[in-house]
C-alpha cells in the first residue's frame, strides 16, 4: 500500500510497533556491523560476499547484477570488489562464452570468511529472531 493510499491515521500502538521493529532490525544489524568489523572488513563487504555466494541459480555474478542485489551504484559495486580483492577475498574472472564480461567470484579465503559470518549470522538470528518476528507480527497486526 502506498503512503498516499492509507487516509486512516495510524494509532499510537503502531507507532510503537513500528518502533519496536525498527529498533529490532538495528540491532540485528549492529551485530552484523560488528561481526564483519572483526573479520577484518567492513559491513558492506560482508553485504557483497553474501550477495555473491547467494545469488539466484542461473544470475551471473556481474558487477553489474551485484549492484543491482545491493541497491548501490555501480562504480560503488566496483570500490567494493577492489577492496575484497586487496584483501583476497574475491577475484575477477573472465566469461568463457564472452571474454569481455567479467564475473566475480568468491576466492577460498572469501568462502571461509563468508561462512564464518554467515554462521554468527544464523546463531545470532535463533537467538534474537522471536523478538523480531514479535515485533514485525506487531507492525503487520497479528498482535
Amino acid at each position: 500500500m502506498s503512503v498516499a493510499a492509507r487516509t486512516t491515521r495510524l494509532k499510537s500502538r503502531e507507532f510503537q510497533a513500528l518502533a519496536e521493529f525498527r529498533y529490532q532490525i538495528r540491532r540485528f544489524l549492529r551485530f552484523s556491523e560488528d561481526q564483519a568489523r572483526t573479520s577484518g572488513i567492513k559491513a558492506q563487504q560482508h553485504q557483497l560476499l553474501l550477495a555473491i555466494k547467494g545469488l539466484p541459480r542461473g544470475v551471473k555474478p556481474t558487477i553489474g547484477e551485484l549492484a543491482a542485489r545491493m541497491l548501490i551504484r555501480h562504480h560503488s559495486a566496483v570500490e567494493l570488489v577492489n577492496r575484497l580483492a586487496e584483501h583476497g577475498a574475491v577475484q575477477r574472472v573472465s566469461a568463457e562464452e564472452d571474454h569481455r564480461e567479467v564475473y566475480v567470484r568468491l576466492t577460498k579465503k572469501g568462502e571461509t570468511m563468508l561462512h564464518k559470518l554467515s554462521v554468527a549470522h544464523h546463531d545470532e538470528l535463533r537467538a534474537g529472531g522471536p523478538e523480531l518476528m514479535n515485533a514485525l507480527s506487531k507492525v503487520l497486526g497479528g498482535a
